[in-house]
């Protein structure tokens, strides 16, 4: 551990070939901003729009991301570069609870932000624990193995709000195939940073489709410009006060493990990057993460994640320093604040939303299989193929439990029957043939 809590940043002038920024060196300050621009950028897609799914203010939600990121960037002491956005876990939990239907901001969202806050505190607490005890206990409870598995059962959870938000009209449903479609055309035709803002260029264009047959051409519902013209270029977002029912903070509070496993993936990935060890601060990653989503959830935001798009940013312009994301948060801010630019948000039509919608949750899935297959995981093992398998039917099949008068909804029965399928399947397959099956489900 270094002796000062923040690094002494070293000043680069420009990358050297073949070399790269670490994180305790910094660019000259017009530079960092071009980045931290960039960074901003690359995160808006995803953490606008898992707002827009849950019914949140999207003008809050980049405010708290900026705020997530300050404070991350304090708690890690500057040492770990990462920025913390809307995470799409939170999602199906957030429906579930609140019963929202897609359209507009979320009438029940303050059941839902006490869950947010108590899925913040106990993050937080596995922080703690992880700061004293370090972070394998987590990859035994949690190997690949199972997160892949809980990963991909969170996906299938959202489809049919995904199919059934997109189905009040043929032409909706048009549309949502045409959405689908023109992100696809850039993921596949596009390179470089257009390609990395996939979702949010393909948003603009099934958008700019959708106001030309609509407002243009009389198809559908035209879209709606009152409130852009009518909005305040400067003011404060919507806050929400938070409600604490224990139903619904059981349903949320388990999403800190989806939360857990992101995170030290994300570390892990960049410690592979820059060539530095950085599980000394990964207990503070983790704490900076849980406040981050704790002080989100009593403003009436979602809670947060650090975020792989930021990551593949860094990968591509190889600078990883902190103070980049400094600038990114304060970007955020300024943006949060900005009524207008919330306004603007909410003209997107739901059939555009509700077709990304279907790409996003379609990916949360397949990430879950992408866990598996860059960890080798052995599925001619009886015991996994026994726990995903359930895992994947308990999440799509939206199966709860009842426990007296609390209900335990799909993804919490996924979640907690994959940690106890597999170490009760672990345990057996270590007496009959040793560690190799533990070695072989990681």
């Amino acid at each position: 551990m270094a002796s000062s809590w923040f690094p002494q940043w070293q000043k680069r002038s420009a990358v050297e070939e073949n070399g790269l920024i670490a994180p305790d060196e910094t660019l000259p300050v017009g530079q960092t901003l071009i980045l931290g621009l960039q960074h901003a950028v690359a995160m808006f897609g995803a953490t606008v729009l898992m707002p827009l799914l849950m019914g949140l203010d999207p003008n809050l939600a980049i405010l708290v991301s900026g705020i997530g990121t300050l404070l991350f960037f304090m708690v890690t002491g500057g040492r770990i570069p990462s920025y913390l956005g809307s995470s799409a876990a939170f999602v199906g939990v957030v429906i579930a609870v609140t019963g929202f239907t897609g359209q507009g901001l979320n009438p029940n969202l303050s059941v839902a932000l006490g869950g947010v806050i108590a899925c913040g505190v106990l993050y937080t607490l596995i922080g703690f624990i992880v700061m004293k005890a370090g972070t394998r206990w987590i990859e035994r409870l949690m190997p690949p193995v199972v997160t892949g598995a809980v990963v991909m059962a969170i996906g299938l959870n959202l489809a049919p709000i995904a199919v059934h938000s997109v189905s009040a009209s043929t032409f909706d449903s048009w549309m949502a195939v045409m959405t689908v479609l023109c992100i696809g055309l850039v993921a596949v035709f596009t390179r470089g940073m257009v390609q990395r803002l996939l979702i949010l260029i393909g948003l603009v264009l099934a958008w700019a489709i959708y106001a030309l047959l609509t407002n243009g051409l009389g198809f559908g519902k035209p879209v709606d410009f009152t409130q852009l013209a009518q909005a305040a270029w400067i003011g404060l977002p919507q806050i929400t006060t938070p409600a604490f029912d224990l139903q619904a903070m059981v349903l949320i509070a388990p999403v800190a493990i989806i939360l857990v496993a992101e995170n030290l993936g994300h570390v892990k990935a960049v410690a592979g990057m820059t060539g530095r060890n950085l599980d000394p601060w990964i207990g503070r990653a983790f704490v900076g993460d849980g406040l981050a989503t704790l002080i989100s959830g009593m403003l009436g935001g979602s809670g947060v994640t650090t975020y792989a798009e930021n990551i593949g940013v860094m990968a591509v312009t190889k600078v990883y320093s902190t103070l980049a994301f400094v600038a990114a948060a304060l970007i955020a801010l300024v943006l949060g604040f900005s009524p207008k630019f919330g306004a603007l948000i909410h003209t997107i039509p739901g059939p555009v939303i509700g077709g990304a919608s279907i790409v996003v949750f379609g990916l949360i899935a397949v990430a879950g299989a992408r866990i598996w297959v860059q960890n080798h995981v052995d599925f001619s093992q009886n015991g996994n193929l026994i726990m995903v398998a359930t895992t994947l039917v308990l999440g799509a099949g939206d199966f709860a439990l009842k426990i007296g008068s609390f209900t335990l909804g799909g993804i919490g029965t996924a979640t907690f029957g994959a940690i106890i399928l597999n170490a009760i399947l672990c345990r057996r397959g270590t007496a009959l043939f040793g560690t190799d099956i533990i070695r072989q489900n990681r």
